[in-house]
């Protein structure tokens, strides 16, 4: 009987033991498979960086760079969470924040998972559309909230069109790129089993284009995030970039802080979801 002791299921999950899986491997550095979760690091780094704040508000260190107290934070998020901010519960901003971004990234996916394709699988979708995605990709959203706001003017549309904008192109390039990483060989042997090209494009293409569509999604949500800040300046009364930029206004550092932090812990959350969806839903990726 061997003297090692079998790792705890607590100490796998934070990752300082190798579980089931990582403890096959012989080889390590460069498999990416082979990377525990950090958790602990994860903690570790979350822990340090709350403990300098307290450490900085204690000894006033945090004034001369316009940051709040930790107290003084807590005090205003409480306040926020029983009085709203400007009369609107701080539920709502978040509500309203989150179907923004979600409404941005579905019919982001919807009509760029189609273009991806397309431009994958047509020579004429992609002599159509591959200038169009090449130069309206590297265009910040930003710089589109003018021709937006002349367009559809400043009503809840025009935010969620910038947001859809942000996700198009990241998706239309990230479907693409899936299909273009499609083997060959695969496709060969479903024609010579007599499979129909819709038959190919159902059981061959999009189960190999799912992991990149997947991380298309991620990257998609988190620059939507980034973005949602920007189309909530389209005369927005609503949501956590609204907050923001109205609470910088008026000097409140503490109430952009905790704006910051919750569109942070909401992109995490979300990042979260999608990792284990995309474990559910494709557990083939990674192995050929």
């Amino acid at each position: 009987m061997s003297d090692k002791k079998k790792p705890t299921d607590l100490s796998i999950w934070l990752g300082l033991s190798d579980n089931t899986f990582t403890r096959q491997k012989t080889v390590k550095f460069g498999d990416a498979t082979a990377v525990n979760s950090g958790r602990f690091y994860s903690i570790l780094a979350v822990v340090l960086l709350f403990a300098a704040w307290i450490i900085a508000s204690v000894f006033n260190l945090v004034e001369p760079f316009f940051w709040p107290t930790i107290d003084g934070t807590w005090d205003r998020f409480i306040k926020l969470v029983t009085e709203g901010f400007r009369n609107v519960p701080l539920w709502e901003h978040v509500g309203i924040s989150v179907y923004r971004v979600l409404s941005g990234v579905f019919f982001g996916t919807l009509v760029g998972v189609p273009l991806g394709f397309a431009m994958g699988l047509s020579p004429v979708g992609r002599g159509i559309f591959d200038p169009i995605v090449e130069f309206m990709r590297p265009i910040p959203p930003l710089a589109l909230i003018p021709l937006i706001i002349l367009w559809f003017g400043i009503d809840e549309f025009a935010k969620i069109f910038l947001l859809f904008l942000a996700s198009l192109f990241i998706m239309t390039i990230a479907a693409w790129a899936g299909v273009s990483s499609v083997r060959i060989s695969k496709v060969h042997a479903a024609y010579s089993l007599g499979a129909s090209k819709f038959q190919i494009l159902r059981h061959v293409i999009l189960p190999n284009a799912l992991p990149e569509i997947f991380t298309g999604l991620r990257t998609s949500m988190g620059v939507c995030w980034g973005t949602v800040v920007a189309a909530e300046l389209v005369a927005a009364n609503k949501g956590l970039g609204s907050m923001i930029m109205i609470a910088k206004n008026f000097l409140q550092t503490d109430t952009v802080v905790i704006g910051i932090i919750i569109i942070g812990l909401i992109g995490y959350a979300i990042e979260m979801l999608m990792r284990r969806l995309e474990r559910w839903l494709i557990p083939w990726k990674g192995k050929g």
